[in-house]
């Protein structure tokens, strides 16, 4: 990890940057949560999964993709707004943190209220299926306290966010082992999703207390909430294109081969995104230097932007690969029988995974680089192209269809499409040395 940070940042120094030594720290802090969060999360999921059958395990899954494809609403597209404000205006973050909050509190409810609605029409009226994405989607109105890890992000201190997270993530680890011991319904890990949302949030207002700061002093300013928007209406609409060609694919599973295709797709995209993680913490940990480094030096902060699309898409290759290898015999051991035909859509399905690596970084650079309406751009075009894809491919390939359609879309959304637009070539340059691992200094031959 420190090499990282030393290629990243080549010894240069910028006045008033954090030290390499708190990014490393900031980083472990986000690794050691997420990693214990997988591990242990992966197994009870699994265990989850093995329990319900894959046809009970779809229909969740099929609920959740449904309310994750109205996840727009509800975040506004303003995650990475909030940091950029508050590392320029730490004197405004009270007004930002509070504006902030009110538009994601009223997002998260516009979310419930759509969804409920949009799932009735669409499933005929199933009772069950609609508690499912109820729940589900109530769990965004919580999630406006997430401007409280934007804070944390902002200032190198994700420590105490993973503090508030692994607290209602441990509480409720027991829950749900309880709740498998119980043989209880489908609807009773629903319910308890949605506590633990809740539970995370109150967590998360409770930390930001111990570190002498307080949710009452957030002043929401309806000027501050309008230049918010203004610049984060092309990171929502890009976030919907975005769900749409990560989480499309299970609806439209769901609709044409029924909830058990969604189960069997579900476990190995659960395995595929699990380490997902792993690109965003790097990058949220590194970037707000990058961005310091931008108004001192132009070339150092393109050089070090090169250095994080290179260890990003060296990240991605090496984790496909080796899942390529072991994805058979750990489907089995982890999903069991019942889930043989998992294995078949990871192997697809993690090379995506290289695409989502370089998309991380490249959002962040769309975002200092004021280019927003681009990420709409291209991940509109993704999202168009997954449709028509799993159209075309789920009829005759079913499961492995769908994978193949999202890692396609994936590729175009977050690496081809860049090479377009003049304003975005230089990015698809950057990316593309990446991809062929140019810049690793390999031996001449001959």
């Amino acid at each position: 990890m420190r090499r990282l940070l030393d290629i990243l940042f080549d010894g240069v120094k910028i006045k008033n940057s954090p030290n390499p030594l708190r990014i490393l720290k900031n980083i472990s802090w986000l690794f050691v949560d997420n990693i214990f969060r997988m591990g242990v999360g992966l197994f009870i999921v699994a265990w989850i999964a093995r329990y319900l059958g894959p046809e009970q395990y779809g229909l969740w899954n099929y609920a959740i993709a449904f309310t994750v494809l109205f996840t727009a609403f509800a975040t506004l597209g303003l995650n990475n707004i909030v940091v950029r404000e508050i590392v320029k205006r730490p004197d405004q973050k009270d007004e930002i943190l509070g504006s902030a909050f009110i538009l994601k509190f009223l997002g998260g409810l516009l979310t419930l209220i759509l969804t409920v609605t949009i799932i009735y029409f669409l499933r005929d009226g199933d009772i069950q299926t609609m508690w499912l994405v109820g729940l589900s989607a109530a769990g965004f109105v919580f999630q406006s306290f997430n401007v409280i890890e934007f804070y944390f992000q902002s200032q190198l201190k994700s420590k105490y966010a993973v503090y508030a997270q692994n607290g209602s993530f441990l509480l409720f680890i027991f829950v749900k082992i309880s709740l498998l011991l119980a043989h209880v319904t489908l609807i009773a890990f629903a319910i308890a999703g949605f506590v633990e949302t809740a539970m995370g949030a109150l967590l998360l207002a409770i930390v930001y207390k111990y570190t002498k700061h307080s949710i009452f002093s957030w002043r929401f300013r309806m000027d501050k909430a309008r230049a918010l928007l203004r610049d984060s209406w092309p990171l929502l609409l890009s976030s919907i294109a975005v769900m749409i060609y990560m989480r499309i694919d299970q609806i439209m599973l769901g609709q044409m081969m029924g909830d058990e295709a969604v189960g069997i797709y579900s476990a190995a995209v659960r395995i595929s995104e699990a380490w997902y993680f792993i690109p965003v913490a790097i990058v949220n940990s590194v970037f707000p230097v990058i961005i310091q480094t931008k108004s001192v030096d132009e070339t150092l902060y393109r050089r070090r932007l090169q250095k994080l699309f290179d260890a990003m898409a060296l990240l991605g290759i090496i984790v496909a690969v080796v899942a390529t290898i072991v994805s058979e015999k750990f489907v089995q051991f982890l999903y069991g029988a019942d889930y043989v035909a998992s294995a078949g859509v990871l192997v697809l399905h993690i090379w995506g995974g290289i695409f989502v690596c370089l998309g991380v970084a490249s959002g962040n650079w769309f975002t200092t680089e004021n280019l927003q309406k681009y990420t709409f751009y291209r991940t509109a075009a993704g999202g168009v192209m997954n449709i028509g894809l799993n159209l075309h491919l789920i009829p005759v390939y079913g499961v492995n269809g769908a994978a193949l359609a999202t890692v396609i879309s994936q590729g175009l959304a977050c690496y081809l499409f860049n090479v377009l637009n003049k304003r975005t070539r230089e990015l698809f340059f950057m990316q593309t040395r990446s991809l062929f691992l140019l810049n690793f200094g390999w031996p001449r031959l001959g």
